[in-house]
Parts: structure tokens; sequence; C-alpha cells
């Protein structure tokens, strides 16, 4: 008769192995709450349209017309 043969049964994980894997789900789960995030934040800023220019007036330019001495200068010569 052939004798039964005992599987080696692995020792117990220690603590830090079993930390260590909710770290890395917790890791992966957070990672992809952020690429969702994202996607969800560029989807909502390409949907306003095309970039428009802003007013002269943000850019500290003033848009009111040149003064009168220079538009009415004599021409040259």
């Amino acid at each position: 008769m052939a004798e039964p043969t005992q599987t080696p049964v692995p020792p117990p994980r220690p603590a830090t192995d079993r930390r260590g894997r909710w770290v890395a789900i917790l890791t992966g789960a957070l990672s992809i709450l952020i690429g969702v995030a994202y996607l969800v934040l560029i989807t909502v800023l390409d949907s306003r349209g095309p970039l428009q220019p802003p007013p002269p007036e943000a850019l500290g330019v003033a848009a009111a017309a040149a003064p009168a001495a220079a538009a009415v200068a004599p021409p040259p010569g």
C-alpha cells in the first residue's frame, strides 16, 4: 500500500503582507477615482465650446479712441 502524501501547509502570512495588500488596493482605487474625476472635468470644460479671447479691458489695454491731438496731426512735409 502506498502511503498518503501530505501537502505542505504554507506558513501564515505576516501582518505586514496583509497591510501592504490593503494599501495597494486603496491606492489603486484612489488613482482610478482621480482618473475618472479628471475625465469628467475635461468633458465639462470641452462642452462649453471653443475658447474666446479675453476682452481688451481684461488685459489692461485701453479700448478708448486715440487722443484728439494724435488723430488730427498734420501730414508730414
